[in-house]
């Protein structure tokens, strides 16, 4: 027991070595990993994401515009965020607040319309031409 007694006064004196978290938070570091965001007005619904994800957490839905992400299942390894093609997938610094209920986030937004091509672009200024009859020539 003496010979702890030295160590004992020491940690007497001197500050104290850990954070009391709660109350003090230390800022996080760079290129923090945390929660994933989704900015849905820049999604373009490519399923890029979900295809890449090693934990399979991301379903993309083009039909019903819904993104929905299980941030339980998620590994925070940011493949997703690297593979989207138009950054609209991002990861915050810090983590999501723990729950009871662990429930999936789910996003909706409105998928990217098909770009019409030249060809049916000529297609449908021929056919707006038409007269409404459709026999003008026959009579």
């Amino acid at each position: 027991m003496l010979f702890m007694t030295s160590n004992i006064l020491k940690n007497f004196v001197r500050p104290k070595a850990t954070r009391g978290y709660p109350f003090v938070v230390r800022e996080p570091f760079e290129k923090f990993r945390g929660e994933l965001v989704n900015d849905m007005d820049k999604c373009i619904f490519c399923n890029m994401c979900a295809k890449k994800c090693p934990s399979q957490c991301i379903t993309v839905d083009r039909t019903t515009g819904t993104w929905d992400c299980d941030a339980y299942a998620c590994v925070y390894c940011a493949v997703c965020v690297e593979n989207c093609p138009v950054d609209s997938l991002s990861m915050k610094n810090v983590h999501r607040k723990p729950t009871v209920v662990k429930e999936p986030f789910i996003l909706k937004g409105t998928p990217p319309q098909p770009k019409k091509k030249a060809g049916d672009k000529a297609k449908a200024a021929k056919a707006d031409e038409a007269p409404e009859g459709g026999d003008a020539e026959a009579k």
